[in-house]
């Protein structure tokens, strides 16, 4: 076959594709539809007291008798459609959600997900993200709810003027676990971990991140600078340079990133493009210090750490209790336990 013809079948082959894709969503969208009816009818068994867990165990072997091959709807199964259905009925802004996602993902979600701010957290993240079953677990063992919480991201002021939605882009924290760094390593190691585990690093700082390139030359006058890595953010529209630090936050770091910003908008920012950010990456930052030097950037720039290993998740879920005790007024009803 002709070399040369190749291209021209590509578009046949992206149709395909395409097709198969939404095939996949519509399948998936009927099954957790299917879910969602079969809990909703065993929920009003149930809560008219005709039926236990006895009936629900007879329904499960008739179903096995009457369909041999039938998978999915063993009484514990059944159980969790009933609990799926009981979670998310007087919630009709997360329900619609739910089709979005697989079940097992679902089930992840309702079965770890302490209450419905989290359960929200999660879908919406997971659904923006278009998370694999893998990802999701690996960010809910890091505690991103908790994080994101209790921890929220370190933005200038001129960064939250120009850029309102860069507080729900950017975090305080991003755990790079997958790199398997050791306790003593240097910014090379670092940087060429997070380059040779791109996928995961750009899944880790979320959806419309692009990567640009890794030292990413800046010529002023007669010198040549570089910038550690080099993204582009979408939806914010604008080019977002990535300097490593691996010790703590100083604010003689912002003078740098001050510089390489006002180089990236005068010689590389297109014309419809937003003022470049910059993001500072540590391995560690005092939260005062931080503020204090945002406080006068003239820059849209942000302070965050890197995590090497999963956080403290008894202490973050201290420092969640503390947030939802100062959220909710003394003697109010709250249901977040």
């Amino acid at each position: 076959m002709s070399e040369v013809m190749q291209p021209e079948f590509v578009p046949v082959l992206t149709l395909i594709q395409q097709a198969q894709s939404r095939a996949l969503r519509s399948v998936n969208h009927e099954l957790i539809d299917l879910y969602w009816s079969v809990g909703q009818y065993l929920s009003q068994k149930i809560d008219a007291d005709t039926w236990g867990r006895g009936t629900v165990k007879q329904l499960a072997e008739w179903l096995a008798e009457q369909h041999t091959g039938l998978k999915g709807f063993s009484a514990s199964n059944l159980w969790r459609m009933r609990q799926f259905y009981d979670t998310y009925r007087d919630s009709p802004e997360l329900a619609a959600l739910l089709r979005e996602l697989n079940w097992t993902s679902n089930l992840t979600i309702l079965g770890r997900a302490g209450n419905e701010q989290e359960r929200e957290f999660y879908l919406q993240a997971a659904i923006r993200g278009g998370w694999s079953q893998r990802e999701l677990v690996r960010q809910i063992d890091g505690s991103l709810y908790e994080r994101a919480l209790t921890q929220p991201a370190q933005l200038s002021p001129v960064l939250i003027e120009a850029q309102p939605a860069a507080a729900q882009v950017f975090r305080e924290s991003y755990l790079v676990d997958f790199l398997n760094l050791p306790a003593i390593h240097s910014e090379h190691d670092l940087q060429h971990g997070l380059v040779s585990h791109l996928k995961e690093f750009l899944l880790e700082l979320g959806p419309d991140f692009t990567f640009m390139g890794e030292e990413f030359r800046l010529q002023v006058g007669q010198q040549d600078f570089f910038i550690d890595l080099l993204m582009y953010h979408r939806r914010l529209q604008a080019l977002v340079a990535f300097e490593l630090k691996i010790t703590a936050f100083s604010p003689a770091m912002m003078g740098q990133l001050d510089f390489y910003l006002e180089a990236l908008d005068r010689d590389h920012r297109l014309s419809h493009e937003n003022p470049s950010i910059g993001v500072l990456l540590c391995k560690s930052a005092d939260t005062q210090v931080v503020e204090y030097a945002l406080a006068r950037s003239a820059s849209p720039a942000l302070v965050a750490r890197y995590l090497t290993q999963l956080p403290d998740k008894a202490l973050l879920q201290a420092k969640l209790n503390e947030f939802y005790a100062l959220e909710v007024p003394e003697g109010t009803d709250d249901d977040r336990s």
